[in-house]
């Protein structure tokens, strides 16, 4: 296991593309870290600087306190898995994964036995003797995984491991690799654009955009905590309902519904005064009908998909739209109209200019 600390990370291109801008984190001994963010947020340029793939424009990366900026992959010690399993067709399960032990000349009887300790933890052992090709994608994702871990390095990097799995074959995998990190401990890096892998296998997620680092945190301060407008919307499913509007005596519309954000905005509410917000709920935060405490709102159904353990409600009011997650029991008709209502403390308040949060949950 490995310390990792990223001082002021940039990456610049020679044509002058900043991919990068001042990436600082700090990742512990055996912590399972989650890059995350849409494509060209620079999550997986990041961790090729950190494999020693690409070259670091400026700043300081450092393991275990040593600066190995100049340092190659192999001097380096870690071990990483692309998106493609990258296999050798003519080799069995049992030469892919000793493959690397085989390259630095590690005897036959101690490559035998951690090859047999790695298809265990793996579940490949009954598949050694088989080709690539007599396996399913995620067999074969595994195998890629064992050929990693096999080296027993303390750092362990993963990009988009999952992406070429089908979606029962990514929740399958999900739950392996969990398990493989639990059992090896290594310090892992991962990067997805899937938030639901990311909120499912990080100890912390760092989200990124344009080059940037929007936020990092566990997955419940990102769910619950979110510092912006961007990581709001990118972090859960369905994602957040967001209403811009301006502030008028103390409130915003909703369609023809007047919401009445003064318990929200207590003490700052002649600051907010006559200002653009955005206000912001989840899905899963709304009640129907009218409630205490809450903001009401009213609305017409547009679309519903029942989901079995809930139903996603599409409503419209006005120009505004938002979608509800509620009790399949409870699932109106399309072209209801109905009423709604959000709990004051489940309510997120936006700055319109800067989409920084002003009230957290």
């Amino acid at each position: 296991m490995s310390t990792l600390e990223l001082k002021n990370i940039n990456k610049i291109y020679p044509n002058g593309f900043h991919a990068v801008h001042d990436f600082n984190l700090t990742i512990d001994r055996g912590e399972f870290i989650v890059f995350v963010g849409p494509s060209g947020c620079g999550k997986s340029t990041t961790l090729r600087m950190i494999a020693g793939l690409e070259e670091i424009s400026s700043g300081d990366f450092l393991i275990d306190g040593k600066r190995v900026n100049e340092l190659g992959p192999r001097e380096r010690e870690v071990a990483m898995v692309f998106q493609s399993y990258a296999l050798y067709p003519q080799m069995t399960v049992f030469d892919n994964i000793a493959f690397g032990l085989t390259l630095q000349g590690v005897d036959d009887d101690v490559i035998e036995k951690r090859v047999m300790k790695t298809a265990k933890i793996l579940g490949l052992t009954e598949y050694l003797d088989r080709l690539p090709r007599e396996l399913s994608g995620g067999q074969r994702q595994r195998v890629a995984i064992g050929r990693s871990i096999i080296r027993k390095v303390g750092i362990f990097l993963m990009d988009e491991p999952l992406s070429n799995l089908d979606a029962k074959q990514r929740v399958t995998m999900r739950a392996e690799i969990a398990q493989i990190h639990r059992e090896t401990g290594a310090t892992t890096i991962y990067v997805t654009h899937d938030q639901t892998e990311a909120m499912t296998l990080a100890d912390r997620i760092v989200v990124m955009k344009d080059g940037y680092v929007q936020q990092i945190g566990t997955p419940y301060e990102l769910y619950f905590d979110p510092v912006n407008v961007f990581v709001a919307g990118f972090i859960g499913e369905p994602p957040m309902n967001f209403v811009r509007g301006q502030v008028e005596n103390g409130g915003i519309s909703f369609g023809a519904s007047r919401v009445d954000l003064t318990p929200v905005l207590g003490e700052e509410r002649e600051k907010w005064e006559g200002k653009k917000i955005i206000f912001g709920f989840r899905p899963e935060a709304v009640e129907l009908g009218t409630r205490e405490n809450s903001c009401r709102m009213d609305c017409r159904v547009e679309l519903t998909e029942m989901l079995g353990d809930n139903s996603n409600v599409y409503v419209v009011a006005g120009e505004d739209r938002a979608i509800l997650k509620i009790d399949p029991h409870d699932t109106p008709e399309i072209d209801q109209d109905i009423t709604f209502s959000v709990p004051y403390e489940r309510v997120y308040l936006f700055d319109a200019e800067t989409e920084q949060v002003i009230r957290r949950r």
